[in-house]
């Protein structure tokens, strides 16, 4: 790849249409063109059919599309599929295809490994590399799109930023990503179909509320204890509960939606009534409801996932008090494709 050339992804229609302006070709070659980038997702000049052979090589010799390539890609028992990603400078993320009898739902990720230190994920043993760019994000959401069309008779149904990496640390791509896959020019998805899930990065769950997104928020709790969660989490040091708090109220007085709250429940950790208690106490703060998710060992051992009479002793406080609460099981375990397990091992 030439260093000279620009990633043509980078440019704006306007900017496209400047381009084809500038050398002398009606301007609507760039419309023709931002139309084969994202709505038909071309990874290629070759593949724009409806422009000239002559224009296609003036592309291709000033522009380069830095696009994904599927490495490799795994099959679990139940029907998970994950991919292994690699993108144009070498580096490897991974992303998720979930199926359920009703949907299909894209696991997408949003870092080269992850800013964060959260001591249950395989991803933060990682060091974060960079940060995704927005056409690298929408590249997985395609790629998915695709296999569930292939292999499950149907167009993806949602997506989940809940892959390698905080989303909220990546702000500016990820959003700029979730703008394309839901403009009727990219992929034309609904924001409600879209969940961000952040560990909590209370700054950043603000600016989301000021910017008037209007996809659902996800927030990776597992305990409402603040010196638990730094055990959990360290760096919640630094996003403590309480500023945490405060701007899930920030978010839910702006957008009026509630918050989901994703919680693990560790033997000899968080399994105890004090925990249950400081949990629904957190949830009275904000509408919300609790996905309870399984926990996927990542091989040291240091966690291990509580006994199923914790778990319902959770259910039911939750319950009493009126909070929707889930347990979610977990999918692709065998091919470590589940919550907390992607780590690039290949």
């Amino acid at each position: 790849m030439s260093k000279d050339k620009k990633d043509i992804r980078s440019l704006t229609k306007e900017q496209l249409r400047d381009f084809f302006k500038s050398i002398g070709q009606e301007p609507f070659r760039g419309n023709q063109v931002y139309e084969w980038l994202w709505s038909k997702g071309s990874h290629t000049f070759e593949d724009m059919t409806n422009i000239s052979k002559n224009t296609r090589e003036l592309l291709e010799e000033n522009f380069v599309i830095n696009h994904i390539e599927v490495d490799s890609l795994q099959k679990s028992n139940d029907g998970t599929i994950k991919n292994a990603v690699k993108l144009h400078d070498g580096l490897i993320v991974e992303s998720v295809l979930i199926p359920t009898n009703k949907r299909t739902t894209a696991c997408v990720s949003s870092q080269v490994g992850c800013s964060l230190d959260c001591k249950f994920c395989a991803t933060a043993k990682l060091k974060r590399m960079r940060n995704l760019n927005p056409d690298e994000i929408y590249d997985q959401v395609v790629a998915i799109d695709r296999e569930s069309r292939l292999y499950h008779g149907h167009p993806l149904s949602n997506i989940v930023f809940m892959g390698m990496g905080e989303p909220l640390m990546n702000y500016k791509n990820v959003l700029a990503s979730i703008e394309k896959i839901t403009s009727e020019e990219g992929l034309g998805m609904s924001p409600k179909r879209i969940t961000l899930s952040t560990s909590g990065v209370p700054k950043m769950i603000k600016k989301l509320a000021d910017d008037d997104v209007k996809f659902h928020l996800a927030v990776s709790l597992h305990s409402a204890i603040q010196e638990k969660r730094e055990q959990i989490m360290p760096f919640a040091k630094n996003f403590t509960l309480v500023d945490l708090k405060e701007s899930l109220e920030y978010w839910y007085e702006k957008t009026n939606r509630r918050i989901t709250y994703e919680y693990i429940v560790w033997k000899g950790l968080n399994d105890t009534k004090e925990d249950i208690e400081a949990l629904v106490r957190f949830c009275s703060y904000v509408p919300c409801k609790v996905n309870i998710i399984e926990y996927n060992p990542i091989d040291d051992g240091e966690f291990q996932q509580a006994a199923g009479e914790a778990v319902d002793a959770y259910l039911e406080a939750l319950e009493r008090n009126r909070v929707p609460a889930t347990v979610r099981r977990s999918r692709g375990k065998d091919i470590d494709a589940a919550c907390g397990q992607l780590a690039n091992k290949q």
